[in-house]
């Protein structure tokens, strides 16, 4: 059995995954908030850019936390493809379960459903993740801490939905993805010590790319696209403050008229 390190580079990657989330999740939930108080094709675009920044936020938080992953004995390698795929899963699963809740007219209903279908497709983008590794040896799982990473990933999914739901303020958008964030690590490192491996020690070359070849970039890329697309978010007028603008200006103009 092959030891696992899941902090080989120390607690940057613990800490750097874990801003990734907090940054995925509050700029999700900030996207979510602006969709439910916008109509037609501006609610479907809102919808659309949290579902990405969710899903990013995820798969960066996944795989940022994988960079320190190591199994002694092995050499560690992705598969390229899978990888991609897992990322396009979790924006795609995640994007059903915000349109459930930002098109639904039963709350409750949207809520349950968003909630379970969204914590699966974390769930699914984790495994899928962890499939696309290639060592020496065979990877094994605990089924109980399996189970309980994907309750983990339900729960978190659902309370981050009923957040979008219910809290408007900023400080408040701040705490529930700071608590979301929390939730979505613990389900990665939960299902990280779910992993078993047992090493079969080989010269021959791993196919696929290294953390430092593919993932790194990658990451690197997703968490820029997180932070530019915060600034525009945050820069941008909110419904309540157009509407104060146009109102402003009416009698401005009945008064040139």
């Amino acid at each position: 059995m092959g030891h696992l390190d899941h902090a080989a580079l120390g607690g940057l990657t613990p800490v750097l995954s874990y801003a990734m989330a907090c940054t995925g999740a509050a700029l999700g939930l900030r996207c979510t908030v602006r969709a439910l108080g916008a109509t037609g094709r501006s609610r479907r675009n809102w919808l659309v850019t949290a579902a990405s920044a969710i899903g990013t936020g995820i798969w960066t938080m996944h795989f940022v936390a994988m960079l320190g992953f190591s199994v002694s004995g092995t050499d560690i390698r992705y598969d390229v493809p899978l990888t991609i795929v897992s990322l396009l899963v979790a924006m795609a699963v995640v994007c059903g379960g915000v349109f459930a809740v930002g098109y639904s007219r039963d709350r409750t209903r949207a809520l349950f459903l968003g909630g379970l279908t969204t914590g699966l497709g974390v769930a699914s983008m984790h495994y899928l993740g962890m499939a696309a590794v290639r060592l020496h040896g065979d990877v094994t799982y605990d089924p109980a801490l399996v189970g309980l990473s994907v309750l983990i990933a339900v729960v978190a999914a659902t309370a981050a939905l009923w957040a979008a739901l219910n809290s408007k303020s900023p400080v408040a958008v701040t705490v529930a993805s700071l608590i979301m964030g929390a939730a979505v690590s613990s389900m990665h490192y939960t299902g990280m010590f779910a992993v078993g491996v047992q090493v079969t020690p080989s010269g021959a070359v791993l196919p696929g790319a290294t953390a430092m070849q593919f993932i790194f970039p990658l990451a690197v890329g997703l968490g820029s696209y997180l932070f530019l697309t915060s600034a525009f978010v945050a820069l941008s007028p909110t419904t309540g403050e157009r509407a104060a603008s146009a109102s402003a200006q009416r009698p401005v103009e009945g008064a040139a008229g």
